[in-house]
């Protein structure tokens, strides 16, 4: 196991890295949708659709599935998080999609568990791209 050390936030050094992490810390700046004692919510930077914000743990946990372990109620604060984003975003009765997305194939690029709220449009299939 890796020792990463910590600096003088008390953050490791690779959460002190994470971007997340920074906006969460306010260190760099984001457009804030909704955020509570265990979440924040932001707009994505790079909209995939009308509706596209990110919510993501004040915790760093690498991945939703190292969450789902390590602490299972916080993966579910996020979803709740997601809903209520989806309710103020004006998107809960047309509909919308929670990602999470996992590793290099799934095309994360921010090892900060994060939950994609999409939706204000109609949204493309998944799979394989056209």
């Amino acid at each position: 196991m890796i020792s990463w050390g910590t600096n003088l936030h008390g953050m490791s050094s690779s959460e002190a890295d994470c971007l997340f992490c920074k906006i969460v810390a306010g260190d760099v700046p984001s457009t804030p949708v909704y955020e509570n004692g265990t979440t924040y919510a932001f707009r994505d930077i790079h909209p995939q659709a009308r509706v596209h914000v990110l919510v993501v743990s004040r915790q760093h946990h690498e991945d939703a599935g190292v969450m789902a372990v390590e602490d299972p109620a916080l993966l579910a604060d996020m979803v709740i998080a997601g809903v209520e984003v989806a309710r103020q975003e004006g998107i809960e009765e047309s509909g919308y999609r929670l990602v999470f997305n996992t590793g290099s194939d799934a095309g994360r690029t921010v090892f900060h568990a994060h939950l994609h709220v999409l939706g204000g449009e109609q949204l493309g299939m998944f799979g394989r791209p056209g």
